[in-house]
């Protein structure tokens, strides 16, 4: 069996690939010899949701070249491994996910998923190409190639910018995605469009720019992914799939999930909204569910470890009530022939890459050991291999450029010459509504005040780009420390990943901001003038390169900080969150719909950043 990680692979050409299926045609016949027979108890075919008994697969390198009856192979083996008291199923797959949401390097990934059945993932790229669009598929591409058994297909980001009203990290139009779809055959399509106003409206300054990228997608044959949050009326359901947007994964109820999948979109479904969605569909009676998938999106590695990764995904469709069987198709075949990948991933075929899940009992999805790339790569938990030791260079290291330290200064917002009180703009965490709050705030000493008796603080996001040091600021309600001097900065901030930070002073402000500068990027807490606790998400300030279990023990010391403040909660609005430790905010500066206010980093469009991201409307934070 060989253990080169570097023989070819399809991320180098389409010729490439005809020399390893030519291979693997006469390994088939019996006419070379064989790397690997794993024979095993009892084999999925997910085609058919057909179990068969006494199974060999046949090994060629990384890829299957025979499947069928123990003894049945025509040809010489030098390696045989038996398995009779476990299940084969095929690898799972990510329809959409969110590498960087893990916050680890995808070689460390790899080693976080793969014992959890996770053996190929379709990157749906928003974050790291907003960040160094120009290096998205080298950075996506450079795990696989060092060795890592993990296979992630890119799909270049729709939202790069996010809005017409953000800038910064990276730029992709037309040419942009033409290119990605050249230069590698593991770019699967076009990630998640989410700028719907964008799509339907001729008049949007994104509107070329994204039709560029789906024509460019549509050229090649590949897979438009859709974002479909708040689309619920069926006008807007019927001009979204009429646009050519494939999917959504942003379905919350059952009725939603039925109009949208009964309207020609491939549905993707995460866990919060799961049991209640299959719950619904199986009352239904719905027997064909080769259109759904089940997906994750956006997972940290501290829950991975504690929930599981794609296998969480299925356990909790079994547990509704679907047939393990059906939930095996939804994160196998189903994702697969939705981004047209059958021919490498999604079943335990000939051609197909040799990544095969070993259960030990099918019907709690208990998993003994993973197969990826021909050899056994975990024993329960643990990952057997080495981990890659890529040495990331610069360009995904160093993308923190401010510019300089920041001040108090920078966080303050003047009020108007002789004005004792202003009225403030303000919005809360998921500011959904057409218009903002409006509150009156006292002035002190000429700048306008936080009012904690309202819950009432300062938000800011910071261009980490360009290096002119730009700040937006506002307040916000029902966000951010009580607690007196003290602030929380990030640098993931969705979808844009400048810096976001909230605070109860601004000199507080200031040094949490500065202190994720000098980490290249991850979390800052400051309390009382001093950096309480720091993660490092040192390459492209959205993940590190380390271990899952070292990145949750910096994380555990930073929850161990944040439970000594005093944190401001309102109930009325945030039913989902509870009191503590906001790292939600992190989603809570997203530009797509269905949100409309916004806070962005200045731009000569909004240069206090305040903008309605779907008309393009600005207003001053202060009045």
């Amino acid at each position: 069996m060989t253990n080169d990680m570097t023989i070819q692979d399809i991320s180098i050409d389409a010729a490439s690939e005809i020399k390893i299926r030519q291979r693997l045609t006469l390994v088939a016949l019996g006419k070379e010899k064989a790397d690997v027979a794993l024979r095993v108890g009892r084999l999925l075919d997910v085609a058919t949701r057909t179990w068969s008994d006494d199974q060999e697969i046949i090994i060629k390198d990384r890829r299957i070249a025979y499947v069928g009856k123990a003894g049945s192979y025509p040809g010489e083996v030098s390696i045989r491994v038996h398995e009779p008291s476990l299940s084969a199923v095929p690898g799972l797959g990510e329809v959409h996910k969110h590498i960087e949401s893990s916050h680890l390097t995808p070689e460390w990934e790899a080693a976080l998923v793969l014992p959890r059945g996770n053996t190929w993932t379709c990157e749906a790229s928003h974050e790291f190409s907003n960040v160094n669009g120009a290096k998205t598929l080298e950075f996506w591409l450079k795990a696989r190639e060092a060795g890592s058994p993990l296979k992630i297909f890119p799909l270049p980001g729709s939202a790069v910018p996010p809005t017409a009203y953000e800038h910064g990290g990276g730029y992709f139009g037309y040419d942009e995605q033409k290119a990605f779809l050249q230069d590698s055959l593991m770019t699967a399509g076009l990630d998640e469009v989410m700028d719907w106003p964008a799509v339907w409206n001729p008049e949007n300054p994104s509107y070329d720019r994204l039709w560029g990228m789906i024509r460019a997608t549509f050229e090649k044959r590949a897979v438009v992914e859709g974002h479909a949050a708040g689309i619920r009326d069926l006008p807007t359901i019927n001009a979204f799939a009429a646009a050519g947007l494939s999917s959504d994964h942003e379905a919350w109820t059952v009725e939603e999930f039925w109009d949208k999948l009964t309207h020609g979109l491939f549905m993707e479904l995460r866990p919060h909204s799961l049991p209640e969605v299959i719950k619904g569909l199986l009352e239904r009676g719905l027997s064909d569910w080769s259109q759904i998938a089940l997906t994750t999106d956006d997972r940290s590695a501290s829950d991975t470890l504690k929930l599981g990764a794609t296998d969480h995904n299925v356990r909790l469709a079994i547990q509704a009530g679907l047939a393990p069987e059906i939930a095996i198709q939804c994160v196998t075949i189903n994702p697969a022939r939705h981004m047209r990948l059958t021919p490498w991933v999604g079943s335990i075929a000939p051609g197909r890459y040799a990544d095969i899940v070993l259960l030990s009992d099918v019907e709690t999805f208990e998993i003994a050991k993973v197969w990826a790339d021909g050899r056994q790569v975990s024993e329960g938990k643990t990952f057997l291999p080495e981990v890659p030791q890529i040495d990331w260079p610069e360009w995904a290291r160093k993308t923190v450029n401010i510019g300089r330290h920041l001040t108090a200064d920078d966080f303050a917002i003047k009020a108007a010459p002789g004005r004792e009180t202003m009225t403030a703009a303000v919005l809360r965490p998921f500011h959904w509504t057409d218009d903002f709050l409006t509150y009156d705030l006292p002035v002190k000493d000429g700048l306008v005040q936080r009012d904690e008796s309202r819950n009432i603080t300062k938000f800011s996001v910071i261009d980490r780009f360009s290096g002119k040091a730009g700040v937006s600021k506002m307040f916000w309600l029902g966000c951010g420390p009580a607690t007196p001097d003290t602030a929380l900065a990030c640098s993931m901030a969705h979808d844009k990943h400048n810096i976001w930070c909230v605070g109860s002073s601004d000199d507080a402000m200031a040094k949490a901001v500065n202190a994720v500068a000098d980490n290249d990027g991850g979390w800052a807490l400051v309390h009382a003038g001093e950096v309480v606790a720091r993660v490092r998400y040192e390459v492209a300030g959205l993940m590190s390169c380390r271990s899952a279990e070292a990145l949750h023990a910096e994380m555990q010391a930073l929850y161990a900080a944040g439970e000594k403040i005093e944190w401001m909660y309102e109930p009325t609005f945030m039913p989902r969150w509870f009191p503590g430790f906001p790292e939600r905010l992190a989603f809570a500066t997203l530009t797509c719909a269905p949100w409309r206010w916004v806070l962005v980093a200045p731009s000569d469009h909004a240069p206090q950043g305040l903008v309605n991201v779907q008309t393009g409307a600005t207003h001053p934070v202060v009045f």
